[in-house]
């Protein structure tokens, strides 16, 4: 059994994430090592799966024209969505600048992230019950403009190979999934809304001095 090792990301204020998860496997004997291409079409099958079957070749369609399809949320996986300033307190940089993205990546282990740079948020991928046994909690985050989207939801979702901003891309995997149905731990994601609204407070409270 492979032995857990510990990751962590540093904050721009310090704060530290410390996340577990399992040592790659080093590729030998009667080992597959999957190309990049086997790797897209193996995350694309897993998420078209949130779809019924008849609706999974419009959904290809629109990856193949647009880079974006729309999946719902609620049945294979949710999505809690994160203001960018709020990720931004913590990782410094803007959100085009790659830092965010590198922060998120270390912070939530690896946990896939879609980026949407129009509408300055960020879409952490759960899984599926987080917005039922979150329920307390994301009552509270709603206050602080964090939304936990689940059942009755829809999420455009970039093509898998789209991983960096561009102007032909409404968003674009902030962190890509690898490998599929990987999803970010609910208890890391909480953790990082913490720290990031604790920032932005600290923030104020120094400017309110400021201007007195």
């Amino acid at each position: 059994m492979d032995a857990e090792m510990q990751t962590s990301a540093r904050a721009a204020d310090g704060t530290l994430f410390t996340t577990g998860e399992l040592r790659p496997v080093d590729g030998g004997p009667g080992v597959l090592v999957h190309s990049r291409a086997d790797h897209r079409l193996t995350v694309e099958h897993w998420l078209l799966s949130a779809l019924p079957e008849s609706s999974r070749r419009r959904a290809i369609e629109d990856w193949e024209r647009d880079k974006l399809a729309v999946l719902p949320l609620g049945t294979l996986f949710s999505a809690v969505r994160l203001p960018g300033r709020l990720v931004l307190a913590l990782s410094g940089g803007t959100m085009l600048s790659g830092e965010a993205d590198q922060f998120l990546s270390e912070a939530l282990g690896g946990g896939p992230v879609i980026c949407d740079p129009r509408g300055h948020r960020y879409y952490a991928l759960v899984p599926a019950g987080m917005p039922r046994t979150w329920h307390q909690a994301a009552e509270e985050w709603r206050t602080q403009e964090v939304d936990c989207l689940g059942r009755c939801a829809y999420l455009g979702v970039p093509r898998v190979d789209v991983e960096q901003p561009a102007v032909t891309a409404v968003s674009y995997w902030s962190v890509p999934m690898a490998p599929a149905a990987k999803l970010c731990a609910p208890l890391t994601v909480a953790r990082l809304i913490a720290a990031g609204w604790h920032e932005l407070n600290k923030r104020t409270d120094a400017e309110a001095e400021d201007d007195r």
